[in-house]
């Protein structure tokens, strides 16, 4: 019988019909795994993952298929993005037997939870050099009949491993030289002709996919900042620009894809996540502070523009958009140059030329809308171009919309409160700051959740400080730094390793994974304890509380002989450690008179301090060195960016 009817999640209730008999995570499923000693197969996804799809179309759906699954196996369905913590508890098992991680998450689990095999998407007949997912269920379900006890080995080592491999290593935080050399690293990763991390489509047969990896750019471009080296600003713009150029990002509506399955950002994964679309915008805004860029600040105003207007629901904000249409990847997305022909008359051959439309198509006989062959930003054509994407969105409207996911989850949503904030003032759309602080009202308790029913986890109470500190930085209310203290005082009670130092992932009364997970590592989006090591130091420049500054030390210490291993994915966690051991805050006086500097001046790491009253004056600190006084904005901006990359103190 499948129980999954009475869940709330949209993904979950996608499978609510078939004829799996799926269960939710919990108790009830693996007590019936031990009454019954059968194993587990545990199905882990999202709604908008398009492979997700095709797994439950080809495998879910078939009666054959599901009538073996039900015989053999206790069922289980899970949302990842309602409970991150499992899921990257077996995706870390996944790695450690030496395979791929991603979605659909495919794990065979003993009834305690063990896991002991697995995999992702398998297709129903053997193909892509992967075995039939039927030939899988009868193979495990044999041995698990046959060879209890190499089972029960696989499973208590594998345990053992991710017990292991979720035990932090302690060390020393790295010198800012270390630092230099880690962007030397990440430089060499970046495709020279398309940008990102990734091999050039010269250097590999299909060059994809390829993620923007924004935690990885956020970090070259403060890496820029503080030393000034034009490498990494070169790099990061590059970047960007062939990404707000690219297929990946949607030239009608806004925002951007979650990836690209090719080198050179061409061909999105049409689905559309929340925290991609919140983190592109705070990166892009940092970088247009800096270039004033007009591509970047269209695509800022285009993105915010799809967050309010698709994600929106009640002043906050729903988890995703759909890959599919229909039952068809990217249909709602794509276009026949007889289309565009039919739509925009003799318009249309200006539209086809600057957006790469042509006959034959340019993903499977359909165009995708692109402007990776304009490299040079004209305004009067962007001006011209402009009622002509609208008269054809008007047309896409038409169109059966991409499911939309309207799972609230707060991590995401602090990622996305503090890009609004910090783009309205950046740009100075106070509408967007409005929205910000709608969602941050709405959102604020005590006791924070992760999305519905779900207790909150370390993102979600890391993500909101920081959106917290990021309305301070443009409202100048306290009230913000109280909510912020609130939060980290909640952590401390119930997320604290008291005795190793950094934050679990899930409260202490929260234990139902395999292993309680504990990771400073960034995936998509940035990690728990990095974001709070920054947060953190944030916090000890503003209230002048000492204890805030040590929490932020101990818990950059507590990964950094992780980092010294292998820093390829801790890139927050780095910047935030750097603001731990170099911290640089300025207090205003006046501040009003300041705006104009800071709109027009990129330094994420630099902490504002507001003085209630007084003449306009700006006091910059570095450590605990202070510089004289600017009264003048243009005084205050030739001291920012001459500090900004000076050398640090000798204790560096």
């Amino acid at each position: 019988m499948n129980l999954l009817q009475d869940e709330t999640s949209p993904y979950l209730l996608q499978h609510k019909n078939n004829p799996v008999d799926w269960m939710p995570w919990g108790g009830a499923a693996f007590q019936k795994a031990r009454d019954e000693n059968r194993p587990v197969l545990l199905s882990v996804g999202y709604a908008a993952c398009h492979w997700c799809h095709v797994m439950a179309h080809e495998s879910f759906e078939d009666e054959t298929t599901a009538a073996l699954m039900n015989a053999h196996f206790v069922c289980v369905k899970l949302d990842r993005e309602e409970r991150p913590d499992i899921d990257a508890a077996y995706q870390t098992a996944l790695a450690l037997i030496g395979k791929q991680g991603g979605w659909p998450l495919t794990m065979f689990l003993a009834p305690d939870g063990r896991p002991f095999w697995g995999g992702t998407y398998f297709p129903p007949e053997p193909r892509y050099g992967m075995p039939a997912f039927r030939d899988i269920l009868t193979a495990i379900a044999g041995s698990w009949r046959k060879e209890a006890g190499k089972i029960a080995h696989n499973a208590q080592s594998l345990t053992a491993a991710l017990a292991k491999a979720n035990t932090a290593q302690k060390g020393t935080l790295l010198a800012r030289a270390a630092l230099g050399n880690i962007a030397r690293h990440y430089l060499s990763l970046i495709d020279p002709a398309h940008g990102g991390i990734g091999a050039s489509s010269h250097d590999a047969e299909s060059g994809g996919p390829k993620f923007p990896n924004l935690t990885i750019l956020d970090f070259l471009w403060n890496a820029h900042l503080r030393s000034g080296d034009p490498a990494c600003k070169a790099a990061v713009i590059h970047s960007l620009a062939q990404m707000c150029r690219g297929g990946i990002y949607d030239h009608l509506g806004g925002g951007f894809a979650r990836y690209s399955v090719d080198a050179e950002w061409l061909q999105p994964h049409f689905e559309k996540m929340l925290y991609d679309n919140a983190l592109f915008v705070s990166l892009l805004t940092e970088v247009y502070k800096e270039t004033r860029n007009p591509l970047f600040k269209d695509r800022i105003g285009q993105t915010v523009e799809f967050i309010l207007r698709d994600l929106r629901i009640n002043d906050v904000f729903a988890a995703s958009l759909d890959a599919d249409s229909g039952g068809v990847e990217g249909k709602y997305y794509v276009w026949t140059a007889k289309e565009i022909d039919a739509a925009l008359g003799e318009d249309a051959a200006t539209f086809k030329k600057a957006y790469d439309v042509t006959a034959f198509g340019n993903w499977e006989g359909m165009n995708i809308l692109n402007r990776l062959r304009h490299t040079v930003y004209d305004a009067e054509e962007e001006a011209l171009l402009e009622p002509l994407r609208q008269k054809l969105k008007s047309l896409r409207d038409r169109r059966a919309p991409p499911a939309r996911d309207d799972k609230i989850l707060i991590d995401v949503n602090g990622l996305a409160i503090a890009a609004l904030a910090n783009a309205g003032f950046a740009l100075e759309r106070n509408a967007w700051i409005a929205a910000a602080e709608k969602a941050f009202a709405r959102l604020a308790q005590d006791r924070l959740p992760h999305t519905g029913k779900h207790a909150g986890l370390l993102e979600d109470y890391a993500n909101m400080m920081a959106a917290a500190l990021a309305l301070y930085d443009v409202t100048k209310d306290k009230d913000y730094i109280a909510w912020a203290e609130r939060w980290v005082a909640a952590l401390d009670r119930a997320f604290l390793d008291e005795k190793d130092g950094g934050y679990f992932m899930t409260a202490a009364e929260q234990n139902d994974g395999p292993v309680r997970v504990k990771s400073a590592q960034d995936h998509a989006t940035p990690s728990g304890n990095g974001t709070l090591v920054g947060t953190l130091a944030r916090l000890s420049a503003l209230t002048g509380d000492a204890k805030y500054e040590r929490r932020a030390r101990e818990t950059a210490e507590a990964f950094a002989g992780d980092v010294a291993a292998r820093f390829f994915p801790y890139a927050t966690l780095l910047t935030g450690g750097d603001m731990v051991q170099n911290p640089a805050t300025l207090t205003l006086g006046g501040a009003d008179a300041f705006d104009a500097v800071s709109r027009n001046l990129s330094w994420p790491a630099l902490t504002k301090i507001f003085k209630d009253g007084g003449a306009p004056e700006a006091v910059l600190c570095l450590g605990d060195r202070c510089l004289a006084p600017a009264t003048t904005p243009a005084a205050l901006e030739k001291i920012l960016r001459e500090a900004r990359a000076a050398p640090p103190a000798a204790n560096d």
